[in-house]
């Protein structure tokens, strides 16, 4: 008996089959007397009804073949940008590429979107970044076949650029349109919502690239289901020199001031002892969120959180580690250098005390188009950043990175490395970390420094 294959609202209906024998995968609704499955498994099917020499009318596919595309400029690939694209291909075009920030990543995308000529949706977390993507595909393959879906825009072409958020969204209303999809920065997409979103696209060709696959939640582990396995990697030592500007790090210890640290001692030690006495050891996101709960109970509670919070004030924007940027940008005078903070209170601290722009997740979108546009030309040459710049944005002149503060994540610590190693003649990059000496952020150095990178 021939199978019957539909799209229903994120999921695909299987007609034809009895409820004895499903494909994997595919449950069967007593409601509708039919198979059901995730839109995700479309490939899956088509494959299995192959196999099995079954009859399949497919009503589900309403992508196109983009039979006649090509690209505008001829560009010949870099070895591991043809390496990553065969891989993928090799792995019946579903998979993961990690490539570090600055080795063309959106140029294999292109080469994707070339070998597979289906209508294709890339998805990409801001809207600086679906700004870059759209000026990219439109100067790659014309303006007439690419369309944008998200701030503000809703204008669905062959080949459509669009936010995490517009397509979760829309994902019922265009899950049956593309045949394939890039995830952009795909280490976002484990997180509830968007793979909700992957699972209710039909797309048969997946792709998702990231500098840093792995998540602390370890949600990365949802990647097969949702995109496929790793297929190809290449990390930033492998490519620097030769397709990455070369680059040092150096971490710079800083001591804090006297009263700072009286007051950082003190502090921490009424946090430590509150830990002690209720038995709490920190070693993971779940035990933190463990002492939050303990510790709202109590005035002593909510006192060790407040000191705690103060702690990292103290050390996330020291004196001397003030002092210390200032002299850096002075010994860097002339190079475009980014300046990394972990909280907008210490970038902005640095940011009057210096007389430097600053973006945060408070500055609008036309005043940091203003600045990032100047810092491109040149007419300013040092900007000053919580963590809003860590990713999704491409700032290729920038040449000098100063982390003041972090996270421990080694994610975060490879993506403001990777704002720095654009390629371009003569450039050497260069990565400072202060580091409060004797204080936990030491501590947090070695954690997002475990990186072949560093």
């Amino acid at each position: 008996m021939p199978w019957s294959l539909r799209y229903e609202g994120g999921t695909l209906v299987l007609d034809g089959c009895d409820a004895a024998d499903l494909p994997e995968g595919v449950v069967w609704d007593p409601r509708i007397q039919r198979g059901r499955c995730l839109a995700a498994l479309y490939a899956k099917l088509v494959l299995t009804a192959r196999d099995r020499k079954i009859p399949l009318e497919d009503r589900t596919r309403q992508y196109e073949k983009l039979d006649t595309l090509r690209p505008l400029t001829l560009r010949s690939p870099r070895g591991y940008q043809s390496e990553a694209v065969a891989a993928w291909s090799g792995a019946r075009n579903q998979g993961v590429i990690v490539l570090p920030t600055g080795a063309g990543k959106s140029f294999v995308a292109e080469l994707a979107i070339l070998h597979a000529k289906r209508s294709t949706l890339v998805v990409v977390p801001t809207l600086d970044l679906l700004s870059q993507w759209y000026g990219n595909l439109r100067r790659a393959f014309g303006e007439e076949r690419i369309g944008a879906l998200g701030g503000g825009a809703h204008d669905i072409r062959p080949i459509t650029v669009a936010t995490y958020d517009s397509v979760f969204i829309h994902i019922e209303k265009y899950g049956d349109r593309f045949g394939l999809v890039v995830w952009d920065e795909c280490h976002h997409l484990p997180a509830a919502g968007y793979a909700h979103a992957a699972s209710a696209l039909i797309a048969p060709y997946r792709l998702g690239l990231t500098a840093t696959p792995e998540r602390t939640d370890n949600a990365h582990e949802r990647y097969p289901e949702l995109i496929g396995e790793v297929v190809y990697r290449k990390e930033i030592p492998e490519l620097a020199g030769d397709f990455l500007a070369p680059y040092t790090t150096e971490v710079i210890t800083v001591s804090l001031s006297d009263a700072e640290r009286e007051r950082y001692d003190a502090l921490r030690k009424q946090y430590r002892d509150f830990l002690e006495q209720n038995h709490i050891r920190i070693r993971s996101p779940e035990d933190w969120q463990s002492f939050i709960r303990t510790a709202s109970r109590s005035k002593a509670g909510r006192a060790a959180h407040k000191a705690h919070m103060e702690c990292k004030r103290i050390v996330q924007g020291g004196e001397r580690k003030l002092q210390m940027v200032s002299d850096l940008i002075a010994e860097e005078w002339g190079r475009r250098t980014i300046v990394f903070t972990n909280d907008n209170a210490t970038a902005m601290r640095i940011s009057r005390a210096l007389l430097l722009p600053c973006i945060t997740h408070h500055t609008d979108v036309k005043e940091r188009r203003h600045w990032i546009d100047a810092f491109t030309a040149g007419s300013v040459t040092v900007l000053v950043t919580s963590r809003v710049l860590n990713e999704g944005v491409d700032i290729p002149e920038a040449e000098v990175a100063i982390v003041v503060s972090g996270t421990s994540t080694v994610r975060e610590s490879v993506q403001r490395l990777g704002r720095i190693l654009r390629p371009r003649a003569g450039k050497q990059a260069r990565l400072y970390e202060l580091v409060a000496e004797n204080t936990g952020e030491t501590f947090t150095s070695e954690r997002r420094r475990e990186h072949a990178a560093f």
